[in-house]
């Protein structure tokens, strides 16, 4: 992964973040900036994933890749809000 790419994956990651909030039902008792956090992190593991299973570079839209990074932005989002309605 080039040095564009991590910049991209954060910007990115911000908003799949907050896509991956609202797929999930219910309310997430989680603050913004932690959503937009996960959304990194699920952005740049989704790249990640993508790259590995060959759809990392594709013409056009990555959606297979956009599917990975929301989906795992979503389970990190339910994992999280999850763990802190248990304390």
């Amino acid at each position: 992964m080039e040095i564009s790419g991590i910049f991209t994956a954060i910007i990115i990651g911000l908003i799949i973040g907050a896509l991956g909030r609202l797929v999930l039902p219910g309310k997430q008792n989680i603050s913004i900036w932690l959503t937009l956090l996960i959304g990194i992190i699920a952005a740049l593991v989704g790249t990640f994933l993508a790259s590995l299973i060959g759809v990392a570079e594709t013409r056009g839209v990555d959606w297979i890749e956009l599917a990975l990074q929301i989906a795992l932005a979503a389970g990190g989002v339910a994992l999280v809000a999850g763990a802190r309605t248990r304390r």
